[in-house]
């Protein structure tokens, strides 16, 4: 796991700012649309006010008409000359008149005309008078009528804009929290690929610490039996190369560049001498008389081989043989056995973690050759099975150019759930 850098905390920092935006997202967006759309029916309600009537304009055209009436032989003048005052002081009084300029717009009658027409005070300027007002009341009903029209649109348009709003609202947030559940999962994933990585490293770790462990303790057992110095030396030379190998192949620190993502430290060796140390009473090696030098890390050159190796004797109770060759000018090693084989759908899958032959005369987990084939690639080769003639398997690795790994590391082939 990669310790967190000092760039890291920035970048938390606007990953944090950058959720607290998206959570806060609806409710702005919410509180910029509803203004946006109630705003014609705030204003619509704010100059109309509530339940407008034309009662003003009615009650002027009645004393107008009073007016008019007044003007009979039988009426005393002094009443006669009030009732025109009131209607007259009615008339000059614009302000008492809600939304004049819109209602004189809806037609021609004037509230300055009627005015007028009462300052002439004669029989037929009173007529004019109540004409233009009856009129100028008329237009004030009208123009009443088309404000409960108008009310009742701006208050359906609110309505719809707060439901579009509502829906608009609730959508965001369904994608949000999709999108939570989304970054969640993705998240849950890294963390199992990176625990399953882990796992995998930590399997092929135990796996290739077997070998050098077995050979450290039976060493060890044979040390304290040993007769002569020569003995001990050579059981000393074991222990410490066993020791060794365990040192390099457990470096918690290095487990995902020695197993998983494969770092090679690839050094000119000669190859007879790594091939010619698995020599045994039933393992048989040849190796050409000329040296064999060839780029490769030693270490994950012999953990190929070991692997070879002990896949060939757990499937033969017979020889294995080892054989290095130069087909090609690259450098090939090849493994036989003298087994039962394998069938051409098995050779498909046995380079995939934890996947087996049909036929073990010995316990394994399956993590060899999937590892003889990641660090074969590692060095710009690859493994290959093959049919040997008269039964049995023959195991080929051929070698590359590691530079070419170095230059494009390898990913490591992500383990399937199941296991043998």
């Amino acid at each position: 796991m990669t310790a967190p850098t000092g760039r890291q905390g920035p970048a938390r920092l606007l990953l944090l700012a950058r959720e607290l935006l998206l959570a806060v997202l609806p409710g702005l967006l919410t509180t910029a649309v509803l203004l946006a759309t109630t705003l014609p029916a705030y204003n619509a309600l704010k100059n109309t006010g509530t339940g407008w009537t034309p009662y003003a304009y009615q009650g002027f055209a009645q004393d107008v008409l009073q007016y008019q009436v007044s003007r009979h032989p039988d009426v005393p003048a002094e009443d006669r000359e009030r009732i025109r005052l009131m209607a007259l002081s009615s008339a000059l009084n614009r302000a008492q008149f809600g939304l004049l300029d819109d209602v004189e717009r809806l037609g021609e009658r004037r509230l300055s005309v009627v005015a007028r027409n009462l300052q002439e005070d004669t029989d037929a300027s009173a007529a004019r008078a109540v004409q233009e007002a009856l009129g100028l009341s008329a237009q004030a009903t009208e123009y009443a009528k088309g404000l409960g029209i108008r009310y009742q649109q701006e208050l359906q348009r609110l309505r719809c804009a707060l439901i579009g709003t509502s829906a608009l609202t609730g959508l965001l947030s369904a994608l949000l929290i999709l999108r939570a559940l989304l970054m969640w999962r993705g998240e849950h994933l890294r963390t199992r690929q990176r625990e399953e990585r882990q796992i995998e490293a930590l399997n092929l770790a135990s796996h290739e610490m077997r070998r050098p462990l077995q050979t450290l303790l039976l060493a060890s057992d044979l040390l304290r039996r040993a007769e002569t110095p020569d003995q001990q030396q050579r059981l000393l030379s074991m222990i410490e190369d066993s020791a060794s190998q365990i040192s390099n192949r457990a470096d918690l620190g290095r487990l995902k560049d020695l197993y998983l993502d494969v770092t090679l430290n690839p050094q000119r060796t000669d190859l007879r001498p790594l091939l010619r140390r698995f020599s045994a009473e039933r393992v048989h090696v040849v190796t050409p008389d000329a040296p064999v030098p060839w780029p490769v890390d030693a270490g994950r050159f012999r953990q190929m081989i070991e692997n070879l190796v002990e896949n060939a004797l757990k499937y033969t109770d017979g020889v294995v043989e080892v054989s290095l060759g130069t087909p090609g000018g690259r450098p090939q090693v090849q493994v036989r056995d003298f087994g039962p084989g394998m069938s051409a759908e098995l050779q498909g899958r046995v380079f995939e973690p934890y996947e087996r032959g049909p036929v073990s005369l010995g316990s394994g987990q399956g993590l060899g050759l999937p590892l003889v084939r990641r660090y074969a690639r590692a060095h710009g080769g690859d493994v290959t099975i093959s049919h040997a003639p008269g039964g049995g398997l023959i195991m080929t690795v051929t070698l590359g150019d590691p530079a070419t790994h170095l230059r494009a590391p390898v990913s490591a082939t992500p383990a399937p759930a199941r296991r043998n």
